[in-house]
């Protein structure tokens, strides 16, 4: 893996608490966060597990982040500690997202690393997405979990994560004037 002055592989494997992303990540976040460095931004990251990726991310962030936690197990808690908000809730919730932005306010980054399956990863879009600012963006990790039939997926199926992505798709590029539809599903 190609080092540079802040590459993100070098915070994870700095990080003082264990966390497993796929290597291949770590090259794109580098590309698509470098717009971020030395802002003031709020990321937030859905299943931090034992803390090791929020470790990660303010370290990468150099400490310009607001760094913030989702997950359902409440020992997770015990992150704020190390200066970390957390918030324990189900991300297939609605009720809860609202709860959450409502405290929290716009966004920069959502990170779903939580749930993978279809009815997580589409409520935390779908109740996402109005509270990311401009410029902001969502990355949905473990996508191809809509073509896994094992470990209750029960994939590839018509509600599958993808096939929402590919609905997102579809609502934008209709709503074209020649085609006569309305603006997206947002």
């Amino acid at each position: 893996m190609e080092e540079n002055n802040n590459n993100l592989y070098k915070h994870f494997k700095l990080s003082p608490k264990n966390t497993i992303k796929w290597d291949n990540y770590f090259e794109i976040y580098d590309s698509i966060f470098k717009k971020y460095e030395n802002k003031k931004i709020t990321i937030v990251e859905v299943g931090v597990g034992n803390g090791g990726s929020l470790h990660m991310w303010k370290s990468f962030f150099k400490g310009n982040a607001r760094v913030i936690g989702i997950d359902l197990n409440p020992d997770a808690k015990k992150l704020e500690k190390d200066g970390f908000e957390i918030f324990i809730g189900d991300q297939s919730d609605k009720n809860f997202w609202s709860s959450f932005y409502n405290e929290v306010g716009k966004i920069d980054i959502l990170l779903d690393d939580g749930g993978h399956k279809n009815i997580q990863q589409i409520t935390s879009v779908s109740e996402s997405i109005n509270s990311i600012n401009e410029n902001g963006m969502m990355i949905i990790e473990d996508t191809h979990t809509s073509y896994m039939k094992k470990k209750g997926f029960k994939n590839p199926s018509k509600v599958s994560f993808i096939n929402y992505c590919n609905l997102l798709i579809e609502s934008i590029h209709r709503r074209n004037p020649m085609l006569q539809k309305k603006i997206n599903i947002f």
